[in-house]
Protein backbone atom coordinates (compact mmCIF):
# COMPACT_ATOMS: atom_id res chain seq x y z
CA UNK A 1 0.00 0.00 0.00
CA UNK A 2 1.23 3.73 -0.66
CA UNK A 3 3.77 4.99 2.24
CA UNK A 4 2.55 6.62 5.19
CA UNK A 5 4.21 9.96 3.75
CA UNK A 6 0.93 10.48 1.56
CA UNK A 7 -2.57 10.03 1.80
CA UNK A 8 -2.88 10.12 -2.19
CA UNK A 9 -4.92 6.87 -3.26
CA UNK A 10 -1.85 4.78 -6.22
CA UNK A 11 -4.16 3.78 -8.53
CA UNK A 12 -3.38 1.64 -11.41
CA UNK A 13 -6.04 2.20 -14.44
CA UNK A 14 -6.82 -0.37 -16.84
CA UNK A 15 -8.57 0.74 -20.81
CA UNK A 16 -9.09 -1.51 -23.77
CA UNK A 17 -12.72 -0.33 -24.74
CA UNK A 18 -11.49 -0.65 -28.51
CA UNK A 19 -7.85 -1.06 -29.76
CA UNK A 20 -5.97 0.81 -27.07
CA UNK A 21 -4.48 -1.81 -24.37
CA UNK A 22 -3.45 1.47 -21.57
CA UNK A 23 -2.26 1.06 -18.41
CA UNK A 24 -1.82 4.23 -16.53
CA UNK A 25 -0.89 5.01 -12.71
CA UNK A 26 -2.20 7.97 -10.87
CA UNK A 27 -1.27 9.05 -7.49
CA UNK A 28 -3.47 11.13 -6.48
CA UNK A 29 -3.98 13.73 -9.15
CA UNK A 30 -0.49 13.27 -9.97
CA UNK A 31 -0.20 10.80 -13.94
CA UNK A 32 2.70 9.13 -12.68
CA UNK A 33 2.95 6.57 -15.65
CA UNK A 34 0.47 6.45 -19.40
CA UNK A 35 1.95 3.14 -20.67
CA UNK A 36 0.06 2.22 -24.26
CA UNK A 37 -0.04 -0.75 -26.59
CA UNK A 38 -1.81 0.15 -30.56
CA UNK A 39 -3.59 -2.76 -32.62
CA UNK A 40 -4.55 0.57 -34.78
CA UNK A 41 -1.90 -1.21 -37.25
CA UNK A 42 -3.83 -4.46 -37.74
CA UNK A 43 -7.22 -2.83 -38.10
CA UNK A 44 -5.82 -0.62 -40.71
CA UNK A 45 -6.15 -3.28 -43.64
CA UNK A 46 -9.40 -3.48 -42.92
CA UNK A 47 -10.53 0.38 -42.87
CA UNK A 48 -12.22 -0.06 -39.00
CA UNK A 49 -11.30 -1.79 -36.12
CA UNK A 50 -12.17 -5.84 -36.09
CA UNK A 51 -13.59 -6.81 -32.70
CA UNK A 52 -12.08 -9.90 -32.42
CA UNK A 53 -8.51 -8.83 -33.57
CA UNK A 54 -9.05 -5.90 -30.61
CA UNK A 55 -9.08 -8.58 -28.28
CA UNK A 56 -6.51 -10.83 -29.16
CA UNK A 57 -4.41 -7.66 -29.25
CA UNK A 58 -5.29 -6.96 -25.13
CA UNK A 59 -4.73 -10.57 -24.34
CA UNK A 60 -1.04 -10.38 -25.85
CA UNK A 61 -0.89 -6.86 -24.43
CA UNK A 62 -1.91 -6.59 -21.31
CA UNK A 63 0.65 -8.14 -19.02
CA UNK A 64 3.62 -6.18 -20.49
CA UNK A 65 1.46 -3.43 -20.47
CA UNK A 66 1.16 -3.49 -16.79
CA UNK A 67 4.60 -4.55 -16.25
CA UNK A 68 6.06 -1.68 -17.78
CA UNK A 69 3.69 0.71 -16.62
CA UNK A 70 4.99 -0.23 -12.43
CA UNK A 71 8.74 -0.30 -13.98
CA UNK A 72 8.51 3.04 -15.53
CA UNK A 73 6.33 4.51 -12.35
CA UNK A 74 8.95 2.63 -9.76
CA UNK A 75 6.06 1.30 -7.91
CA UNK A 76 5.73 -2.56 -7.05
CA UNK A 77 1.87 -3.94 -7.61
CA UNK A 78 1.85 -4.71 -3.77
CA UNK A 79 2.31 -0.74 -3.48
CA UNK A 80 -1.37 -0.29 -5.34
CA UNK A 81 -4.24 1.23 -3.01
CA UNK A 82 -6.50 0.49 -5.94
CA UNK A 83 -7.44 -0.81 -9.35
CA UNK A 84 -10.06 0.52 -11.73
CA UNK A 85 -10.97 -0.42 -14.71
CA UNK A 86 -13.03 0.70 -18.07
CA UNK A 87 -16.59 -1.70 -17.73
CA UNK A 88 -18.15 0.04 -20.30
CA UNK A 89 -18.92 1.27 -23.32
CA UNK A 90 -17.08 -0.41 -26.27
CA UNK A 91 -16.59 -3.05 -27.81
CA UNK A 92 -17.85 -6.10 -26.21
CA UNK A 93 -14.67 -8.78 -25.90
CA UNK A 94 -12.65 -6.44 -25.83
CA UNK A 95 -13.93 -4.77 -22.42
CA UNK A 96 -13.67 -8.36 -20.92
CA UNK A 97 -10.11 -8.73 -21.45
CA UNK A 98 -9.41 -5.62 -19.63
CA UNK A 99 -12.55 -6.20 -16.41
CA UNK A 100 -10.76 -9.98 -15.98
CA UNK A 101 -7.43 -8.74 -15.82
CA UNK A 102 -8.85 -5.87 -13.13
CA UNK A 103 -10.62 -8.25 -11.47
CA UNK A 104 -7.20 -11.03 -11.21
CA UNK A 105 -5.22 -7.93 -10.14
CA UNK A 106 -7.54 -7.18 -7.57
CA UNK A 107 -8.07 -10.56 -5.72
CA UNK A 108 -4.42 -10.94 -5.58
CA UNK A 109 -3.65 -7.78 -4.01
CA UNK A 110 -6.33 -7.63 -1.96
CA UNK A 111 -7.02 -3.74 -3.29
CA UNK A 112 -10.68 -2.53 -4.00
CA UNK A 113 -11.83 -2.60 -7.46
CA UNK A 114 -13.71 0.03 -9.65
CA UNK A 115 -15.22 -0.15 -12.54
CA UNK A 116 -15.71 2.58 -14.11
CA UNK A 117 -16.99 4.32 -17.53
CA UNK A 118 -14.85 5.11 -20.42
CA UNK A 119 -16.59 8.88 -21.19
CA UNK A 120 -16.92 9.77 -17.55
CA UNK A 121 -12.99 9.02 -17.44
CA UNK A 122 -12.19 11.17 -20.41
CA UNK A 123 -13.54 13.99 -18.23
CA UNK A 124 -11.50 12.54 -15.04
CA UNK A 125 -8.34 12.66 -17.11
CA UNK A 126 -8.07 16.43 -17.24
CA UNK A 127 -7.41 16.65 -13.25
CA UNK A 128 -4.23 15.23 -13.85
CA UNK A 129 -3.47 17.97 -16.33
CA UNK A 130 -5.29 21.26 -15.20
CA UNK A 131 -5.82 20.18 -11.63
CA UNK A 132 -9.45 19.85 -10.05
CA UNK A 133 -12.49 20.46 -12.45
CA UNK A 134 -14.74 23.14 -11.76
CA UNK A 135 -17.88 22.18 -9.96
CA UNK A 136 -19.57 22.24 -12.70
CA UNK A 137 -18.16 21.57 -15.50
CA UNK A 138 -19.21 21.34 -19.27
CA UNK A 139 -17.98 18.41 -20.73
CA UNK A 140 -17.86 17.86 -24.84
CA UNK A 141 -16.61 14.23 -25.42
CA UNK A 142 -16.19 13.74 -29.46
CA UNK A 143 -14.57 10.20 -30.66
CA UNK A 144 -15.30 7.18 -33.22
CA UNK A 145 -17.90 5.94 -30.96
CA UNK A 146 -18.91 8.89 -29.39
CA UNK A 147 -20.41 12.95 -29.62
CA UNK A 148 -21.73 13.58 -26.16
CA UNK A 149 -21.88 16.88 -24.36
CA UNK A 150 -22.36 16.16 -20.45
CA UNK A 151 -23.24 18.52 -17.55
CA UNK A 152 -20.72 17.08 -14.83
CA UNK A 153 -21.44 18.70 -11.69
CA UNK A 154 -19.49 16.07 -9.63
CA UNK A 155 -17.70 13.62 -12.11
CA UNK A 156 -17.75 10.54 -9.49
CA UNK A 157 -21.37 10.46 -9.68
CA UNK A 158 -23.05 13.22 -11.05
CA UNK A 159 -23.09 13.17 -14.67
CA UNK A 160 -26.29 14.76 -17.05
CA UNK A 161 -26.12 13.65 -20.72
CA UNK A 162 -27.54 17.09 -22.73
CA UNK A 163 -27.27 15.57 -25.97
CA UNK A 164 -25.56 12.73 -28.18
CA UNK A 165 -24.97 11.70 -31.73
CA UNK A 166 -28.03 10.48 -33.20
CA UNK A 167 -26.18 8.49 -36.07
CA UNK A 168 -22.45 8.74 -36.88
CA UNK A 169 -20.07 10.04 -34.54
CA UNK A 170 -17.82 12.70 -35.41
CA UNK A 171 -14.74 10.25 -35.19
CA UNK A 172 -16.98 7.48 -37.76
CA UNK A 173 -17.75 10.74 -39.85
CA UNK A 174 -13.63 11.67 -40.24
CA UNK A 175 -13.12 7.63 -41.50
CA UNK A 176 -15.50 7.66 -43.29
CA UNK A 177 -14.80 10.72 -46.07
CA UNK A 178 -11.03 9.92 -45.75
CA UNK A 179 -12.03 6.57 -47.15
CA UNK A 180 -14.08 8.62 -49.64
CA UNK A 181 -10.84 10.94 -50.24
CA UNK A 182 -8.31 7.70 -50.83
CA UNK A 183 -6.50 8.77 -47.05
CA UNK A 184 -5.90 5.71 -44.18
CA UNK A 185 -7.65 4.55 -41.35
CA UNK A 186 -7.76 6.52 -39.00
CA UNK A 187 -9.05 9.06 -40.61
CA UNK A 188 -8.67 11.61 -38.15
CA UNK A 189 -5.20 12.67 -38.23
CA UNK A 190 -5.03 12.11 -41.99
CA UNK A 191 -7.62 14.92 -42.73
CA UNK A 192 -6.32 17.34 -39.86
CA UNK A 193 -3.06 16.63 -42.14
CA UNK A 194 -4.51 17.62 -45.60
CA UNK A 195 -6.59 20.39 -43.95
CA UNK A 196 -3.52 22.12 -43.27
CA UNK A 197 -2.94 22.70 -46.85
CA UNK A 198 -6.32 23.20 -48.20
CA UNK A 199 -8.81 26.21 -48.38
CA UNK A 200 -12.41 26.03 -47.13
CA UNK A 201 -14.43 26.41 -50.41
CA UNK A 202 -17.29 24.22 -50.04
CA UNK A 203 -20.28 24.96 -47.82
CA UNK A 204 -20.81 21.29 -46.14
CA UNK A 205 -24.39 21.44 -44.36
CA UNK A 206 -24.35 21.82 -40.53
CA UNK A 207 -26.67 18.99 -38.59
CA UNK A 208 -29.29 19.59 -36.18
CA UNK A 209 -28.79 23.60 -36.52
CA UNK A 210 -31.77 24.54 -38.60
CA UNK A 211 -34.45 26.59 -35.94
CA UNK A 212 -36.88 22.90 -36.47
CA UNK A 213 -33.69 20.92 -35.68
CA UNK A 214 -32.94 23.06 -32.76
CA UNK A 215 -36.19 22.77 -30.64
CA UNK A 216 -36.02 18.99 -30.48
CA UNK A 217 -32.18 18.45 -31.18
CA UNK A 218 -30.77 21.30 -29.53
CA UNK A 219 -27.58 20.03 -28.24
CA UNK A 220 -27.88 16.30 -30.13
CA UNK A 221 -25.38 16.10 -32.82
CA UNK A 222 -26.00 14.39 -36.37
CA UNK A 223 -22.56 14.11 -38.82
CA UNK A 224 -24.56 11.24 -41.29
CA UNK A 225 -25.79 13.97 -43.69
CA UNK A 226 -22.80 15.82 -43.88
CA UNK A 227 -20.79 12.38 -44.75
CA UNK A 228 -23.55 11.93 -47.33
CA UNK A 229 -22.74 15.40 -48.79
CA UNK A 230 -19.33 15.10 -49.19
CA UNK A 231 -19.51 11.71 -50.60
CA UNK A 232 -21.68 12.84 -52.98
CA UNK A 233 -19.98 16.46 -54.12
CA UNK A 234 -16.66 14.20 -54.44
CA UNK A 235 -18.68 11.57 -56.75
CA UNK A 236 -20.25 14.21 -59.01
CA UNK A 237 -16.73 16.56 -59.79
CA UNK A 238 -15.03 12.72 -60.75
CA UNK A 239 -18.21 12.15 -63.21
CA UNK A 240 -17.59 15.53 -64.39
CA UNK A 241 -14.11 14.76 -65.67
CA UNK A 242 -13.05 17.64 -62.88
CA UNK A 243 -9.82 17.21 -60.25
CA UNK A 244 -10.99 17.46 -56.62
CA UNK A 245 -8.40 19.15 -53.99
CA UNK A 246 -8.52 16.61 -51.72
CA UNK A 247 -7.10 19.15 -49.16
CA UNK A 248 -9.98 21.33 -49.81
CA UNK A 249 -12.70 18.85 -49.26
CA UNK A 250 -11.03 17.54 -46.34
CA UNK A 251 -10.75 21.55 -44.19
CA UNK A 252 -14.33 22.09 -45.51
CA UNK A 253 -15.57 19.22 -43.72
CA UNK A 254 -13.34 19.44 -41.26
CA UNK A 255 -14.38 23.27 -40.49
CA UNK A 256 -18.51 21.89 -40.96
CA UNK A 257 -18.08 19.14 -37.74
CA UNK A 258 -15.94 21.81 -35.80
CA UNK A 259 -18.48 24.73 -36.76
CA UNK A 260 -21.45 22.60 -35.18
CA UNK A 261 -19.38 21.10 -32.21
CA UNK A 262 -18.07 24.02 -30.79
CA UNK A 263 -20.89 26.09 -31.69
CA UNK A 264 -23.36 24.02 -29.32
CA UNK A 265 -20.58 23.13 -26.55
CA UNK A 266 -20.35 26.77 -26.15
CA UNK A 267 -24.35 27.46 -26.24
CA UNK A 268 -24.56 24.67 -23.58
CA UNK A 269 -22.37 26.53 -21.25
CA UNK A 270 -24.02 29.46 -21.78
CA UNK A 271 -28.00 28.22 -21.20
CA UNK A 272 -26.70 26.15 -17.87
CA UNK A 273 -24.36 28.93 -16.63
CA UNK A 274 -21.44 27.07 -16.69
CA UNK A 275 -18.16 28.76 -17.06
CA UNK A 276 -15.44 25.68 -18.03
CA UNK A 277 -15.94 23.51 -21.11
CA UNK A 278 -13.85 20.64 -21.16
CA UNK A 279 -13.01 19.03 -24.31
CA UNK A 280 -11.80 15.46 -25.11
CA UNK A 281 -11.99 11.79 -26.83
CA UNK A 282 -9.52 11.38 -29.41
CA UNK A 283 -11.20 13.88 -32.07
CA UNK A 284 -9.92 16.45 -29.47
CA UNK A 285 -6.97 15.94 -31.02
CA UNK A 286 -7.85 17.86 -33.98
CA UNK A 287 -6.22 20.99 -34.77
CA UNK A 288 -9.05 23.12 -35.81
CA UNK A 289 -11.50 21.97 -33.28
CA UNK A 290 -9.03 22.94 -30.34
CA UNK A 291 -8.50 26.29 -32.53
CA UNK A 292 -11.77 26.92 -32.87
CA UNK A 293 -12.96 26.27 -29.07
CA UNK A 294 -10.12 28.27 -28.00
CA UNK A 295 -11.50 31.29 -29.98
CA UNK A 296 -15.04 30.82 -29.59
CA UNK A 297 -14.76 30.41 -25.52
CA UNK A 298 -12.69 33.47 -25.52
CA UNK A 299 -15.54 35.05 -26.65
CA UNK A 300 -17.96 33.84 -24.77
CA UNK A 301 -15.84 34.40 -21.53
CA UNK A 302 -15.50 30.93 -20.79
CA UNK A 303 -12.96 28.39 -19.30
CA UNK A 304 -11.36 26.00 -22.09
CA UNK A 305 -9.77 23.07 -20.73
CA UNK A 306 -8.02 20.23 -23.80
CA UNK A 307 -5.40 17.78 -22.14
CA UNK A 308 -2.64 17.44 -24.34
CA UNK A 309 -3.22 14.88 -27.54
CA UNK A 310 -2.04 12.23 -25.89
CA UNK A 311 -4.84 12.07 -23.03
CA UNK A 312 -7.51 12.67 -25.84
CA UNK A 313 -7.30 9.48 -26.96
CA UNK A 314 -7.91 6.24 -25.31
CA UNK A 315 -5.26 5.90 -22.52
CA UNK A 316 -4.68 4.21 -19.17
CA UNK A 317 -4.31 7.25 -17.50
CA UNK A 318 -7.94 8.28 -17.61
CA UNK A 319 -9.24 5.27 -15.66
CA UNK A 320 -6.44 5.35 -13.22
CA UNK A 321 -7.72 9.37 -12.90
CA UNK A 322 -11.07 8.57 -12.42
CA UNK A 323 -10.41 5.62 -9.96
CA UNK A 324 -8.19 8.09 -8.01
CA UNK A 325 -11.29 10.65 -7.73
CA UNK A 326 -13.46 7.88 -6.73
CA UNK A 327 -11.02 6.88 -3.76
CA UNK A 328 -10.31 10.48 -2.50
CA UNK A 329 -14.04 10.90 -2.31
CA UNK A 330 -14.67 8.02 -0.53
CA UNK A 331 -16.92 6.03 -3.05
CA UNK A 332 -17.79 2.39 -2.79
CA UNK A 333 -15.79 -0.18 -4.80
CA UNK A 334 -17.49 -2.42 -7.24
CA UNK A 335 -18.45 -5.70 -6.26
CA UNK A 336 -15.92 -8.40 -7.76
CA UNK A 337 -18.55 -10.06 -9.70
CA UNK A 338 -18.65 -6.55 -11.69
CA UNK A 339 -19.59 -7.32 -15.54
CA UNK A 340 -18.60 -5.54 -18.61
CA UNK A 341 -21.05 -3.60 -19.93
CA UNK A 342 -20.72 -3.05 -23.63
CA UNK A 343 -23.84 -0.38 -23.71
CA UNK A 344 -22.89 1.35 -20.12
CA UNK A 345 -24.69 4.61 -19.78
CA UNK A 346 -22.92 8.00 -18.99
CA UNK A 347 -25.19 8.40 -16.23
CA UNK A 348 -23.54 5.50 -14.62
CA UNK A 349 -20.08 6.40 -13.94
CA UNK A 350 -19.63 3.03 -12.15
CA UNK A 351 -20.76 0.08 -12.21
CA UNK A 352 -20.65 -2.90 -10.58
CA UNK A 353 -21.87 -1.81 -7.22
CA UNK A 354 -23.51 -4.10 -4.39
CA UNK A 355 -27.18 -4.12 -4.23
CA UNK A 356 -27.26 -2.39 -0.85
CA UNK A 357 -24.70 0.39 -1.82
CA UNK A 358 -26.57 3.85 -1.99
CA UNK A 359 -24.67 5.11 -5.86
CA UNK A 360 -24.68 8.47 -4.81
CA UNK A 361 -22.78 7.77 -1.35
Amino acid sequence: MSSPATDQPLVLGIETSCDETGVGIVRGTELLVDAIASSVDEHARFGGVVPEVASRAHLEAMVPMIEKACREAGVALSDLDGIAVTAGPGLAGALMVGVASAKALSVALGAPLYGVNHLASHVAVDIVEHGPLPEPTMAMLVSGGHSSLLLVPDVTHDIRSLGSTIDDAAGEAFDKVARVLGLPFPGGPHIDRASSDGQITIDFPRGLTSRKDMERHRFDFSFSGLKTAVTRWVEAERAAGRDISVADVAASFQEAVTDVLTRKAVLACREHDVAALQVGGGVAANSRLREMARHRCEEAGIALRVPRRSLCTDNGAMVASLGAQLMLKGRAPSDPSLPADSSLPVTDVRTGLPVAVDHDH
